[in-house]
């Protein structure tokens, strides 16, 4: 039964919410666990209902005319008329991932209420318009209409422009907006450190776990894209997603590794094997082969992979130089990963395969292309236009919307708060607690400090109005 199948790979897609869960709260400092992993469980929560009432309609809510090109779906708000429950279970998870993606890079210094805002924008709105204009069968980038976009439309099989570069985009622009943890970057006093101090998570091991569910998660996610198993050409779609996910994450994994120790030991004349590289090379492998897992060979798989791993490192040190604090690197992860996976589809795309997905390879990846006698791109360049599109709308929703959040001071979190630590400021104590009355010396102190403060900001002001 198709219905059973697409709400087993549901569930397991499902999963990469835990796997982001269990990384994110090791990535950060032991005084923010709790608050981390609230967020990323709230994303859940946000998505499903965010999903229920206006965000499945608007991705999917279809006109029965296969020639009519719509911005938006308008059809199923509240999932009124909706009949395939499992196809909406599947793009929830979808949906769930995009919002998760910006959690991690936010950790430590965002406030609850800013967080439940913009994943609420994300998964309602921003995501939905993107996933109408892609995997719909009315949408302007869609492979699936009568007459596509450039003969072929935006073809990204699972993912990586759709969830990740979304996902990965609004993180950038988050950061950007937000600012870095304190001392991070700038001293006390605001100067700049020269060498940027790098913080580290209290937990290798569940950053390994978290990668370890990421991982297992993808699948569902990868070979689930198929949608349904239900002729040989449907199988062998899912069995190469499987196969291609597999490869692509190893191959991220050690080249980001083992030139990460090359460097290393340029740098210091010791060879270090960094795991939290080989971890995030793993997940950009991931990302990077997820629009075209069922499109491609399997040594394709591992040169995309391998690429990503180099990819990761670099944009990593990028973001570093420019000062945008990500506390877990979902930015390079996921969305210099994302565009690179959208682009490895226009040029690594086979021909057969592409006929089995959609139904046509009148324009295939342009290394297969010079073995037709051509030099055909346009399968590239519709991919190119759709990843502007992407980060065009994502942009042009989500600048403003974090602008505002920022402005009337919703976003960051209160400058005592994150030096003691959302999970007592908003939690009421520590998620490791060393005895039983460690949890409430620490939240005595915080409050005596946030009471010493306001106490400060009062005389401040009546020494203004005195002066006036």
């Amino acid at each position: 039964d198709n219905s059973i199948q697409s709400e087993e790979v549901a569930g397991i897609a499902f999963g990469l919410d835990a796997g982001f869960a269990v990384l994110c709260a090791g990535c950060v400092r032991s005084k923010n666990v709790q608050n981390t992993l609230m967020k990323n469980f709230l994303d859940a929560c946000g998505a499903a209902i965010g999903f229920w009432s206006v965000g499945y309609a608007l991705a999917f809510g279809e006109t029965s005319d296969a020639s009519e090109i719509t911005f938006i779906g308008r059809h199923g708000f509240f999932m009124n008329g909706v009949d395939n429950y499992a196809l909406w279970l599947f793009n929830f998870a979808f949906a769930a991932t995009a919002a998760t993606i910006v959690a991690g890079t936010l950790a430590e210094r965002c406030q609850m209420i800013s967080y439940l805002a913009y994943s609420a924008m994300l998964t309602g709105f921003v995501y939905p318009v993107i996933v109408h204009s892609v995997w719909s069968s009315n949408g302007f980038l869609s492979p699936h209409i009568v007459d596509p976009f450039g003969g072929t439309g935006m073809i990204d099989f699972a993912g990586s422009g759709v969830v990740h570069v979304t996902g990965g985009a609004t993180a950038f622009l988050a950061a950007f907006i937000l600012g870095p943890r304190k001392g991070r970057f700038y001293d006390e006093d605001g100067a700049t450190i020269e060498n940027p101090k790098k913080i580290q998570g209290h937990s290798v091991s569940l950053q390994v776990l978290g990668t370890f569910i990421l991982w297992f998660g993808w699948y569902g996610f990868n070979a689930g894209s198929a949608l349904q198993i239900s002729s040989k050409t449907d199988a062998a779609l899912a069995s190469r997603a499987a196969v291609s996910t597999t490869l692509g994450a190893a191959s991220g994994t050690i080249v980001a590794l083992f030139v990460s120790a090359v460097i290393a030991e340029r740098r210091t004349g010791e060879t270090l094997f960094d795991i939290t590289n080989a971890l995030n090379g793993c997940l950009a492998g991931l990302v990077s082969i997820t629009a075209g897992c069922a499109l491609i060979e399997p040594w394709a798989a591992v040169i995309i992979g391998g690429i990503a791993g180099a990819i990761y490192l670099a944009f990593s040190t990028f973001i570093v130089r420019i000062k945008i604090d990500d506390s877990v690197d979902a930015i390079p992860v996921h969305f210099a990963n994302g565009i690179w996976g959208v682009v490895a589809v226009g040029l690594f795309a086979v021909p057969e395969y592409l006929q089995d997905a959609y139904g046509r390879s009148d324009h295939v990846g342009w290394f297969y292309s010079f073995s037709r006698g051509s030099s055909d791109a346009t399968l590239l360049g519709t991919n190119l236009v759709g990843l502007l599109c992407i980060l065009g709308w994502v942009m042009g929703i989500m600048t403003p919307f974090f602008l505002l959040l920022n402005y009337i001071g919703w976003f960051r979190a209160d400058a005592l708060e994150e030096i003691v630590g959302l999970d007592i400021s908003y939690h009421g104590g520590p998620a490791y607690i060393a005895d039983d009355s460690y949890a409430e010396n620490m939240t005595h102190a915080f409050e005596v400090a946030k009471l010493k403060i306001d106490e400060e900001s009062e005389e401040e002001d009546d020494a203004k109005e005195g002066i006036a």
